[in-house]
């Protein structure tokens, strides 16, 4: 590998990135070092291993240790008696008298959404926010010194360094401009969603300051007074055939100019699964794409995508794709209606498929979705907003029944909808990234004791400390990155869409929904896969670098 290196320079572009890639892997993986450094490593992985189980095990036992017991049912008021019937399962089932409330895995927990209960609604959250920091707080201490301890031995100043070698950001100091830079935004969004929560606690006859533990509750209040949506209004304009056809392919066909035709005639592993060829514009094959939209017993939950065959020109295979998500299967002979985030979830996940089937590179190792993880999410984000392109709307949003498009009130108040609480969701996610960069981003040297004071000190440096909303995950209960394989990679998802409401803003400008559009897009980001400098393909798409502008109004952060 050294030899193929040094005499790179004779290969072709491609080439090039692939031994460039192998060669990284192979000497962050330690190749270069002496074999007592190798020794030294074998001891430093061994360790780490051993202390992300741990990390693991803790959390495990933190939910079943962690829970909130309430023997009265009144201080249940606020919950569905579904809900509380739940809760009473959850209790009789651990052998416990009364209700049992046990935690989700985010600092935030749903029922605080609903709970009056203001006394029950703090220790909920207290709970929730110190969990195992005794038990994971020496874990992360030993955990950042040791990564930065192997960083080191790796020739890296610092763990993210080391990191950033297999990703598109490439420097630290990349991810925290795009971090810092929407910082502040985050935070005045928060304020300001935070006063018209205060006005509405103050409406209720309250007079205490909006707490952690009360934004979710009365937050729910703004959204009902602002939006007051009925998911039942909406669907009917959301039949899964029509977005499927009417919506999704249409796009795609407006963009790139692709077909679809079903294959019934070839095999599928359960009948819910409807599979597709697809053919460019000329006729010829692209490749198959199979959908598998229902939820069922024994299927993992959420929405993915996956290749059963990667493209390659050395094998001169064709890909097969699929999309899975878990929408509910309706009765027999009932129409498949879809709530709106579905549909969001369907246009995100083509955009991995598109990824996949447009791929046109020599190494199945750089083909379609095989890139860095903060440029994976890019492709799928940016078509998450074709459903809502007029054209596109207009096309697929029809009532099942009378084929009469959706409302215009009833659609400004669905995607207004989408902004609300963005302030606080930016804001707890921007703390959550920062605060595993941070852990991160010292060396060896460093003489960190305490966890809580570390996380104080790093959220303050970076004006994301605003005590209302707390990070999305406090470290003593950052799987992701303490036991995850996220370490210094949790800015991802969020970096990933500052690429895609910049890309989308930009193909708004230069016309929309357009085949100019979608071919520029299908050759200098899809189809090139990890072929070259990830970058350098978003420039050569685009003419420069991103900038934050399109997100913030993506979001709803500015105006």
């Amino acid at each position: 590998v050294q030899s193929i290196y040094d005499n790179k320079s004779s290969l072709n572009a491609e080439d090039q990135r692939l031994v460039d890639y192998y060669y990284k892997k192979f000497v962050n993986a330690g190749a270069k070092l002496t074999e007592a450094e190798k020794a030294k490593m074998r001891e430093i992985n061994a360790e780490l291993a051993k202390l992300s189980t741990m990390f693991s095990q803790n959390i495990l036992k933190s939910f079943k240790e962690d829970v909130i017991l309430v023997k009265d049912k009144s201080e249940l008021a606020g919950l569905s008696e579904g809900e509380i019937a739940s809760l009473a399962a959850a209790a009789k089932k651990a052998g416990k008298e009364g209700y049992m409330i046990t935690l989700v895995n985010t600092t935030r927990q749903p029922i605080l959404q609903s709970l009056e209960n203001r006394k029950l609604r703090e220790k909920i959250w207290t709970t929730s926010a110190t969990r195992a920091q005794a038990t994971n707080g020496p874990i992360i201490i030993k955990e950042t010194k040791l990564r930065a301890e192997k960083a080191a031995l790796l020739g890296y100043k610092d763990w993210a360094s080391y990191v950033m070698t297999n990703r598109m950001a490439q420097t630290t100091e990349n991810v925290y401009g795009i971090l810092d830079d929407l910082a502040p935004k985050a935070v005045a969004k928060a304020e300001a969603e935070a006063e018209q929560i205060q006005q509405v606690i103050k409406k209720s006859g309250e007079t205490f300051a909006l707490q952690p533990w009360d934004w979710a509750f009365y937050a729910e209040k703004v959204r009902q007074q602002k939006y007051d949506l009925d998911p039942a209004l909406v669907k009917p304009y959301f039949e899964m055939q029509s977005v499927i056809h009417d919506g999704l392919f249409f796009a795609m066909n407006k963009l790139y100019g692709i077909t679809f035709k079903e294959r019934k005639d070839l095999p599928v592993y359960h009948e819910d699964v409807m599979v597709f060829e697809v053919f460019n514009e000329d006729g010829s094959a692209i490749g198959l794409f199979y959908m598998d939209p229902y939820a069922r017993e024994g299927k993992r939950g959420g929405a993915w995508m996956s290749a059963y065959v990667s493209q390659s020109g050395l094998k001169g295979t064709k890909p097969v794709i699929y999309n899975a998500q878990n929408i509910p299967k309706p009765a027999e002979g009932q129409p498949t209606l879809m709530t709106f985030s579905e549909v969001t979830t369907m246009f995100h996940e083509f955009g991995h498929a598109v990824h996949g089937l447009f791929s046109d590179v020599k190494y199945p190792s750089l083909a379609g979705t095989a890139t860095a993880r903060d440029f994976v999410e890019f492709p799928s984000q940016a078509n998450e907003d074709w459903n809502i392109e007029p054209t596109v709307l207009a096309n697929y949003a029809k009532h099942y029944k009378t084929g009469e498009p959706i409302p215009k009130e009833l659609l400004a108040k669905v995607l207004e909808s989408q902004k609300f609480n963005q302030g606080f969701d930016t804001t707890e996610y921007l703390a959550a990234a920062l605060l595993d960069m941070e852990w991160h981003s010292f060396g060896v040297d460093a003489d960190i004791t305490d966890v809580q004071k570390f996380e104080h000190d790093a959220l303050d440096k970076h004006g994301i400390a605003y005590y209302p909303v707390p990070p999305r995950y406090k470290s003593c209960y950052f799987s992701h990155t303490f036991a995850g394989g996220y370490s210094a990679g949790y800015y991802a998802y969020l970096w990933t869409e500052v690429f895609a409401a910049d890309a989308f803003a930009h193909m708004t400008e230069q016309g929309g929904l357009t085949r100019e559009n979608g071919d520029n897009f299908r050759k200098e980001i899809l189809s090139k896969g990890n072929s070259r400098d990830l970058m350098q393909s978003y420039i050569e798409f685009r003419g420069q670098k991103p900038t934050t502008d399109a997100l913030l109004k993506r979001r709803g952060l500015v105006e």
